[in-house]
């Protein structure tokens, strides 16, 4: 069942951040039980610039390949380079050990409330 914690932000497509800095994104526990099990992970680069809504990587499962969208506009300034060795981490603690990149935020992006997110997840 899927979780929403309250202290994140998230996106249409299932991706979530949070309001530190640099701001931590992954995608949500909703998107991994969509995918499956995941085997491979494609982020963007440290330095890369990001675009909220534009696609920065790849996530691939046993089911399908899905695009990462950042949710935020800014400079990748870490990447969690444990997911990319063990992917699985993404499936097993999406909102913790499983982030993905680590952003230095430059302009807010428009992004749902937990109560907007959840209500758009479970009408999925």
């Amino acid at each position: 069942m899927s979780t929403f914690p309250k202290d994140l932000l998230y996106t249409p497509e299932h991706e979530w951040v949070d309001d530190g800095e640099p701001a931590k994104v992954g995608i949500t526990d909703t998107a991994t039980e969509a995918l499956g099990d995941i085997v491979y992970v494609e982020l963007p680069a440290v330095g890369d610039l990001v675009r909220a809504g534009e696609v920065c990587g790849e996530i691939e499962s046993t089911k399908s390949v899905s695009e990462l969208f950042s949710p935020v506009n800014g400079e990748v300034i870490a990447i969690n380079s444990a997911v990319v060795d063990d992917p699985a981490l993404v499936n097993t603690d999406p909102y913790g050990e499983g982030w993905l990149i680590k952003v230095a935020v430059d302009a807010p992006a428009e992004l749902l409330s937990p109560e907007e997110y959840e209500a758009l997840a479970t009408r999925a």
